[in-house]
């Protein structure tokens, strides 16, 4: 497909990812990457993680935020720099800066979690608080560059961006030469227009999958209609590819070297979280579990080896606790029922020996004993119970049936 979005950048090419790369050397680190046993088996071929959620600041954006910081002139580095961010982007700003000695203001929305204000504080950063959306947080920043002189950092939609995030596409062509499918999460598009750029050039035998949560999926539309869309509402809780419109730099990129962009939804991505919690022991924010929740939701799709890149891992723990509980519901992991007994003394006991024996573990339990359904001698319990999965669900209502309790599961 063509470039059809004029801007006022020059194309990245490979020698620009190149540049970054050397620009980067002892500065990012080459991630490891990990095999996942259980994908590989649901897909039928190797597939590998691309651990960028165990790079410094917990993400790949310090790649793009140092390559351009570092490319400006004296004069703007004394100006200093400002950007806006949720959290990833931020982080790597403010490191970045006080790598290089320049002077560093991020500002975030209001509500933004508290470990990531902290830690780019920690940075170095000076942090404003701003606004409840990052729109409104970005007004803010460009604001600030205009009336200081301080630099605009966008997170995505310059080349020096690209370029650096393209480095992650260098490192999976060496660790992985075998390589058939980059699997890769977007939301404005910095991160696999880079990495196309980088793969295509070297083997465009390789086939580079988007992937959006569906409801923050602006690069659908916009490749549908050729250029880059605005859409409304954005609903999703993966906050690091949640961008209502592509960047124009990086749009003609994917448009020309990415092969298909798919989307995920919020059970899918609570899923693929938990399983690279259980099944990888990897910490991984939801933007950056986005390609594992691509290979679960269709795995025979791919064609291996592939590499899922998880491409950070800065997620706030009130949100993990809710994101573990969603993705273990999702999974089969609860049963809600309600059994109904006799209302006697030794009952209660009675059915909980049963589900001792059943192997599940009672989470919440209460009584009912005033619906007009129940008998004069009759109460129903209510329980809430963990399990090992959707197999167990069966085995543990089975056992209760057996047993000769009226079951109604929810």
């Amino acid at each position: 497909m063509n470039f059809r979005t004029p801007h006022p950048f020059p194309p990245v090419i490979l020698d620009d990812v190149r540049g970054a790369r050397k620009m980067l050397s002892g500065v990012a680190r080459m991630t490891p990457m990990e095999g996942s046993r259980h994908l590989s088996g649901l897909v039928g071929a190797p597939v590998h993680f691309k651990c960028e959620n165990l790079q410094r600041t917990g993400s790949f954006k310090l790649r793009g935020a140092y390559v351009r910081i570092a490319g400006l002139s004296p004069v703007e580095r004394a100006a200093g720099v400002v950007a806006a961010s949720a959290g990833n982007h931020a982080q790597g700003v403010a490191l970045a800066s006080a790598l290089l000695g320049v002077r560093s203001t991020v500002f975030m929305p209001v509500g933004a979690p508290l470990p990531k204000v902290a830690a780019t504080r920690e940075y170095g950063a000076e942090v404003r608080l701003h606004g409840h959306v990052v729109d409104e947080t970005l007004a803010a920043a460009e604001e600030y560059a205009q009336e200081t002189g301080a630099v605009f950092i966008h997170p995505f939609d310059h080349p020096d961006i690209i370029a650096g995030q393209g480095t992650v596409g260098l490192e999976i062509l060496e660790q992985c030469p075998e390589v058939r499918t980059i699997v890769v999460g977007i939301g404005g598009g910095g991160l696999a227009a880079g990495i196309a750029v980088a793969v295509k050039a070297i083997r465009p035998d390789v086939r580079i999958v988007g992937v959006q949560a569906a409801g923050a999926a602006c690069y659908p539309p916009s490749l549908a209609a050729g250029y880059p869309v605005a859409i409304g509402s954005l609903q999703t809780m993966a906050d690091g590819i949640k961008v209502g419109r592509p960047g124009d730099v990086p749009f003609g990129l994917v448009q020309e070297l990415v092969d298909e962009v798919r989307t995920v939804s919020e059970a899918e991505l609570s899923s693929a979280l938990l399983l690279c919690l259980e099944r990888a022991k990897l910490v991984v924010e939801p933007a950056g579990a986005s390609p594992v929740a691509a290979l679960l939701s269709d795995p025979e799709s791919f064609r291996g080896p592939v590499v899922a890149l998880l491409s950070g891992g800065n997620v706030d723990p009130l949100l993990m606790q809710r994101i573990l509980t969603h993705g273990m519901a999702t999974a089969g992991r609860y049963l809600s029922l309600r059994v109904r007994l006799t209302d006697r003394p030794g009952a209660l006991a009675t059915l909980l020996s049963v589900l001792t024996v059943a192997d599940a573990n009672i989470l919440d339990i209460g009584h009912v004993r005033t619906d007009p359904r129940l008998g004069l001698t009759e109460a129903e319990v209510d329980l809430h119970l963990e399990t090992k999965g959707p197999e167990h669900c069966e085995e543990v209502t089975a056992e209760l049936r057996g047993a000769g309790y009226l079951v109604v599961t929810d």
